[in-house]
């Protein structure tokens, strides 16, 4: 999940007025680590471009469309959001950037949190992943919980949202010049203003099997990412229109 974050300008989550004023007066920080993939080429060119890598169409001489399927699984390191602790709390973001984001509007996302995660921890969670992607989007839900698995080394990631029936990112790392992984640094990552650089590892399989639009990939685009962001570093949030 990625784009020219100057090109946006509203943020994902608001519950209303109130909700949003009560949002920008709380301070909140998270330092958290995401299993990455989406469907374009490696590496996506998202980042470079407000328009994702065009894909064969459906059938046989069909156009060919543009779009970028995304499963973004995070684990949360350290943070906060007022007195309540975030670390540890994991959750998942899949959906699709659409053709064109040069206009900051993107085509549609899932939340889902893993049952461990409070009702404190959701509210925190949700106000962080405003100022990380500050977007506005098309359309955007928040799922029933699902279990999450979260596991890596450095040759290897696997996500699992409810034992994969739900959906899976599975990433493994590309050789390099060494054992060690290959890493992109000074890249910015959406609204983060601190991380520490993209672990490139393609992926074996990125997968959503709920809703409308279910996707599989396998050889696309993957990478892992840690990410620093606080209250600090952005705006007061705005609703949604």
């Amino acid at each position: 999940m990625r784009m020219l974050v100057s090109l946006v300008a509203a943020a994902w989550f608001a519950a209303g007025s109130n909700a949003v004023a009560q949002q920008a007066t709380i301070d909140w920080s998270m330092n958290a680590t995401i299993i990455e993939a989406c469907s374009c080429p490696m590496f996506c060119q998202c980042y470079f471009n407000p328009k994702p890598a065009g894909q064969p169409g459906a059938h046989a001489g069909a156009a060919t469309e543009h779009f970028c399927k995304f499963n973004n699984a995070f684990r949360v390191n350290t943070g906060h959001y007022g007195a309540t602790k975030l670390d540890g709390a994991k959750f998942w973001v899949a959906g699709d950037l659409g053709d064109d984001f040069s206009d900051g509007e993107m085509k549609w996302g899932v939340l889902t949190f893993d049952p461990s995660v409070t009702k404190e921890q959701r509210a925190g969670i949700q106000a962080v992943l405003g100022g990380l992607y500050p977007v506005k989007w098309t359309k955007f839900s928040v799922a029933p919980d699902g279990k999450m698995d979260w596991t890596f080394d450095k040759d290897k990631a696997h996500a699992l949202l409810n034992g994969g029936k739900t959906a899976e990112v599975a990433l493994t790392r590309f050789p390099g010049n060494t054992d060690d992984p290959i890493v992109i640094h000074n890249l910015k990552y959406w609204g983060a203003p601190r991380n520490d650089g993209f672990v490139l590892m393609p992926n074996t399989v990125e997968a959503w099997h709920e809703g409308t639009d279910p996707f599989e990939f396998k050889g696309s685009n993957g990478f892992m990412i840690t990410f620093d962001i606080a209250s600090k570093d952005v705006g007061p949030a705005k609703a949604v229109k």
